[in-house]
């Protein structure tokens, strides 16, 4: 059973899965696997340099030093874990952030900017995918977590000229205390230069938190998009350090625009997000989805997952990816920036099933109606169906708790539904909070 204030069912389709990634860094019960572990091909017997003759003029190529293979290094290290859910019913697993094993030390509201621009639909030939990301480029930032003799890298963006900046919350988890561990934030700005930061608020149930820098001059703060300015289909660059590799910029279309996903440390982050097949991977949490304006139209946070139950790795990108949309990232973001806190909307219903079950066409029944809350306030009756909540139309559980989060508690929305299978009705909710 699942309510819009609380998950419920969160068994993913194909179980629950450890991975980690291959390549420096990554490992999986003490196992980490460097350069080394990756042979060189050798050469097919019979044939020589001789078989194949340089061209007129051209000298031949000299001898090549033969290739040491080391031994496999073992050594602790922290997993890069993640939940595998399933991409057909629009789930996403949580990216978290690149992982590592630290081998020496440790090292008001806020003026967001929105734009109302329309972005160009496509890339063109005269550098504009290049342009959006030289944009964005001052604004992100690099965040390296060091807690204990593990840490993590992920990426923010900035939101003003205070020192604010907003990421994942699965990326500072464990400085803010919420994974029930302490640690320390370095942010590494677009300059190269490094800042200690605070953790001012977070949001578990939308994956976002801001952090703080202070005393840092010549921030550049991020311009973000309207939400409604997507159109599927558009061009759109993704920009942080994916695998720990900073200043890296991938690029893509968005795939759909509103998208429901579960995903989070605790998997208790439910959102409409912007899928897009640009490249995101470990590393990339907590950095912008821009549009060929450079404005931010979502926070990159979590991938689809095949389902892999390998014990040595696990898939990167499969061009499936998602992002907080920007909607909710400006309004959670100024929340904590305000009060440190952020309240969800809500229903005041209970639904059943599980909360990403795959789609029957037909709605959400609603179990139970809250007395006093905000469906029943509007009319609604437990055994309703709702088919749609303003544009979204909600077929699964998560959907309906997804469409009820991307507004703000007080907002007028128009609920649809049927009753004992009769005509689609539509009343107003003004919706309550969690």
């Amino acid at each position: 059973m699942t309510s819009d204030d609380q998950s419920g069912l969160r068994t993913p389709p194909f179980g629950e899965h450890t991975h980690s990634y291959p390549g420096p860094g990554y490992g999986t019960q003490g196992t980490s696997y460097g350069p080394a572990d990756y042979s060189h091909t050798q050469p097919v017997s019979g044939y020589s340099g001789s078989d194949f003759p340089a061209p007129a003029g051209v000298p031949p190529l000299a001898p090549q030093p033969a290739v040491a293979t080391k031994p496999r290094r073992r050594r602790l290290g922290a997993l890069v874990a993640a939940v595998s859910l399933s991409a057909l019913v629009g789930a996403g697993a949580g990216i978290g952030s690149y992982a590592y094993l630290d081998e020496g030390s440790a090292a008001g509201t806020s003026p967001i900017t929105v734009s109302t621009a329309s972005a160009s639909q496509a890339p063109t030939l005269d550098g504009t995918v290049a342009a959006a990301a030289a944009k964005i480029k001052p604004s992100v930032v690099t965040i390296t977590v060091q807690s204990g003799q593990s840490g993590a890298v992920g990426s923010g963006v900035v939101l003003d000229t205070a020192g604010h900046i907003l990421t994942n919350d699965h990326v500072v988890a464990d400085a803010a205390g919420s994974s029930g561990q302490q640690g320390s934030i370095t942010v590494t700005l677009d300059d190269g230069t490094t800042a200690d930061a605070t953790v001012v608020g977070t949001s578990e149930t939308n994956d976002l938190a801001v952090i703080k820098v202070d005393g840092v001059d010549n921030l550049t703060p991020a311009v973000f998009a309207k939400s409604s300015s997507l159109v599927v289909g558009q061009a759109v660059v993704a920009s942080g350090a994916p695998l720990g590799l900073e200043e890296s910029v991938t690029s893509g279309i968005v795939s759909n625009e509103a998208r429901p996903v579960r995903s989070g440390d605790n998997d208790d982050a439910v959102y409409l997000a912007v899928q897009t097949d640009a490249a995101i991977n470990p590393g990339n949490s907590g950095g912008p989805l821009v549009d060929l304006n450079g404005a931010v139209v979502g926070i990159n946070s979590s991938i689809a997952s095949t389902g892999s139950s390998s014990s040595t790795s696990q898939s990167g990108n499969i061009g499936i990816g998602f992002a907080i949309p920007a909607d909710v990232a400006t309004r959670v973001a100024g929340e904590l920036i305000q009060d440190g806190t952020s309240v969800n909307a809500a229903l005041g219903v209970t639904v059943g099933g599980a909360d990403s079950a795959v789609s029957t066409g037909t709605g959400v029944a609603l179990q139970s109606v809250a007395s006093g809350g905000a469906a029943a306030k509007a009319g609604l009756q437990a055994g309703d169906m709702v088919t749609r909540l303003n544009d979204f139309s909600t077929t699964t559980s998560d959907g309906l708790i997804a469409a009820t989060r991307f507004y703000a508690p007080g907002t007028k929305v128009e609920v649809s539904y049927t009753r004992n299978g009769g005509a689609v009705q539509t009343v107003q909710v003004t919706l309550g909070q969690q």
